[in-house]
């Protein structure tokens, strides 16, 4: 009884075993393949950006990532489909953000005298 008992919590403890090790291959597959990806998405953008507008496309990915990756998305989808020939520079990246930034709204503040 003793000895399957044992057997039985050896098989166990090898299977447990043989899912981590599953499961961190599988995760480093994921990591390579998102590391593929994003190396991609930076060449392509390399191509279609002038210098002065990939270091304001930087600083915006610092300050708004969300909107920078929104734009990268829109330029690579534009790439992608032929419907961009020449590369963006810095005035048609300032142009597109601010199509596609909400538009601030102005506060007034009225003081009342009385």
């Amino acid at each position: 009884m003793d000895d399957e008992l044992e057997q039985l919590r050896k098989k166990r403890l090898q299977e447990l075993q043989q899912q981590q090790i599953s499961q961190e291959e599988l995760t480093t597959h994921q990591e390579e393949q998102q590391k593929q990806l994003d190396e991609q998405r930076k060449a392509i953008l390399r191509t279609v950006l002038t210098t002065t507008a990939r270091e304001r496309l930087g600083r915006i990915k610092v300050a708004r990532p969300e909107i920078a990756e929104n734009i990268e998305n829109q330029l690579i989808m534009l790439v992608q489909s032929g419907r961009l020939k020449t590369k963006i520079d810095d005035e048609q990246l300032k142009d597109l953000l601010q199509r596609i930034l909400p538009k601030k709204r102005e506060i007034h503040i009225r003081k009342k005298e009385f």
